[in-house]
């Protein structure tokens, strides 16, 4: 099973395609119908592995192929190349006949591949030792989860949709294809979730199965599925009251239950309960050194925290992106100030507890932080040298594991983001940081662009560290600040080698203290565009002017001229209409009974 490894050999998508060559250059292979290919293990495994292949390569932050404009479109990212659909999602130049990347479409051909594998895998003939009804049950596992999380992926973009549950024919009849309500979207995913997990082992045996869906990983999107469920944006919304299909099928939940959250909390602690008694733990490998070990975290791969990761192959695709000028990167992905200023100090403390009207910040004096003059000593642990900027100076270790910032050093070089610099907007045409950060967080120091050597590269779907704030965030919906919820917060924070939250909040101090955890501790990982928008608090945090330093001005490490505040973009989000993305306007041409989203008519 280890060709799930590489994803997608290109058997198959050459074997169920009609193809036109002439008879004498066909392969072998070329002429299988799907009752040849699920006659022998290898060509089913072949087709089992390009069922994996619609997974989202959401490293990929910029391009289409890549499908994940959300880290872009939130309070976390600016893409310095304007063709990024980013762009137009977060200043509202988009529509239902303008879309820059296809979930849609790619999401419901990978469903359909589980639906056709699941539909005959009982035909594969029992071959021991190689294939074995054990292996069958695991497969059947496998094809599962990928039908429930690809289902997830199109409801956390759309909200109610078609549940696809069977294999479609040209026969069928695809007017009768409506959306379906969302508790029933979620009550499916759920579903399959339990199915799935009853049939996979709870972690993969060895290396060479890494990238297998394991039972973690259903238990996993179980708690996200349940967790999104009990949020304002799909709980009673009012937004979507009386939102309906053209049959008068109400789509959203008329009221609010509470109970949902506490049925997510259950989902989080039973996820966290089993994984841990399978060996899961999270990860610490440089327990002296949190801000190494949180960047290790998505280096080390197979690392005892992942329940689930896509293997990208020997690539240099993200440190490329993402990389500064000076290491032959082309700085694109680049952090916004508003995310540089809500990692804490060291001593816990908020550095900026608002803006004023003219975009300066509410400086906490408690917490120590300083927007003037320049460290005059060095980290201890190496995280910044003597003369950087005060305001990166004592911050939450994480800060140095997932941020770029001038004076810091990566890979024996000191990057210099100021207009002069090395790696500044007047060394890089038309490739430089838009921001003056650009993302650490899963850069590799060993790889070598300009030599063109690479590394192994995954992206992390699912870790332990979500369920434990999945499992915070719930519980303290559900029955208030318990101890449980202060334990799993704390156990974060002390891997990142933070002080403990302190034990006096009230529900609402301690839903805002979770909110700020995610905010840092899931960074760049594709949660915050979701999170704010479950949340209901994308009307604030996604529409208004970002910022990011003045990549105009300086000349050196300690210009001012450069650490001035600067706006970058200017976003729009229109409320209830950005919730949700619009169905492509072809989808609903062929089908009038596919209505689509308010405000997208």
């Amino acid at each position: 099973m280890n060709k799930i490894l590489i994803i997608a050999t290109g058997i198959l998508l050459m074997t169920l395609s009609a193809c036109q060559k002439n008879f004498l250059e066909k392969m072998p292979d070329e002429d299988l119908t799907i009752d040849d290919v699920f006659s022998q293990h290898r060509y089913a495994e072949s087709f089992l592995t390009s069922v994996y292949f619609n997974l989202p390569e959401e490293h990929n932050m910029s391009d289409a192929g890549g499908r994940n404009p959300f880290i872009a479109a939130t309070d976390e990212m600016n893409i310095t190349w304007s063709y990024a659909f980013s762009h137009q999602m977060a200043t509202g130049a988009w529509g239902p006949s303008n879309m820059g990347t296809d979930i849609w479409g790619f999401m419901y051909e990978g469903i359909r591949k589980a639906n056709i594998f699941l539909d005959n895998v009982d035909k594969v003939p029992v071959a021991p030792p190689v294939f074995t009804e054990n292996e069958r049950k695991r497969w059947v596992g496998e094809a599962t989860f990928l039908r429930a999380f690809y289902h997830f992926l199109l409801m956390r973009v759309y909200g109610p949709i078609p549940i696809a549950d069977k294999t479609f024919m040209l026969s069928d009849d695809f007017d009768a294809l409506r959306r379906q309500p969302l508790d029933k979207c979620v009550e499916f995913v759920v579903s399959e979730c339990d199915k799935a997990a009853a049939n996979l082992p709870v972690k993969v045996a060895a290396n060479r199965e890494y990238g297998r869906i394991t039972k973690a990983a259903a238990l996993a999107l179980k708690s996200r599925v349940l967790l999104y469920a009990a949020s304002p944006l799909w709980n009673g919304n009012p937004d979507y009251a009386g939102f309906a299909d053209s049959e008068g099928t109400v789509l959203f939940p008329a009221s609010a239950d509470n109970e949902k959250w506490q049925r997510a909390a259950q989902a989080a602690k039973d996820c966290i309960d089993q994984t841990e008694a399978g060996g899961y733990q999270i990860f610490q490998q440089h327990n002296t050194d949190p801000a190494k070990a949180a960047q290790d975290l998505f280096l080390v791969n197979n690392n005892s925290e992942i329940f689930l990761a896509r293997n990208l192959s020997v690539g240099l695709l993200f440190e490329r992106a993402a990389g500064p000028l000076s290491h032959g990167g082309f700085s694109g992905y680049c952090p916004l100030q508003e995310i540089v200023d809500d990692y804490e100090m060291e001593n816990g403390e908020q550095p900026i507890l608002g803006y004023n009207a003219d975009n300066s910040p509410i400086i906490n004096a408690a917490s120590g932080y300083s927007e003037s003059g320049y460290a005059a000593t060095a980290h201890p642990k190496g995280y910044y040298p003597a003369g950087v900027h005060n305001m990166y100076v004592k911050r939450d270790p994480r800060f140095y594991a997932h941020i770029h910032f001038s004076g810091s050093i990566w890979a024996g070089k000191q990057l210099q983001f100021w207009r002069t610099g090395l790696d500044g907007r007047g060394a890089g045409g038309q490739n430089y940081t838009s921001t003056g950060y650009l993302i650490k967080k899963f850069s590799n120091p060993d790889v070598d662009v300009p030599a063109s050597r690479g590394a192994l590269k995954t992206w992390v779907y699912f870790r332990l560290g979500e369920q434990y704030l999945n499992y915070a965030e719930a519980l303290n919906e559900y029955q208030g600040p318990v101890a449980d919820v202060y334990k799993y917060v704390n156990l974060i924070r002390q891997r990142a080698g933070m002080p403990a939250v302190p034990q006096v909040l009230s529900k609402e101090q301690m839903r805002e203290r979770i909110r700020r955890e995610r905010r840092i501790e899931l960074a760049f990982e594709t949660h915050r565009y979701f999170d704010v928008r479950r949340w209901k608090l994308a009307p604030v945090v996604d529409n208004g002017d970002v910022h990011g330093l003045n990549i105009q001005e300086g000349t050196s490490l300690q210009d001012n001229a450069f650490y001035k505040r600067t706006r970058v973009e200017t976003r729009l989000f229109t409320a209830p209409r950005h919730y949700l993305w619009p169905i492509y306007q072809s989808e609903i041409n062929k089908n009038n009974n596919l209505v689509q989203n308010p405000q997208w008519q």
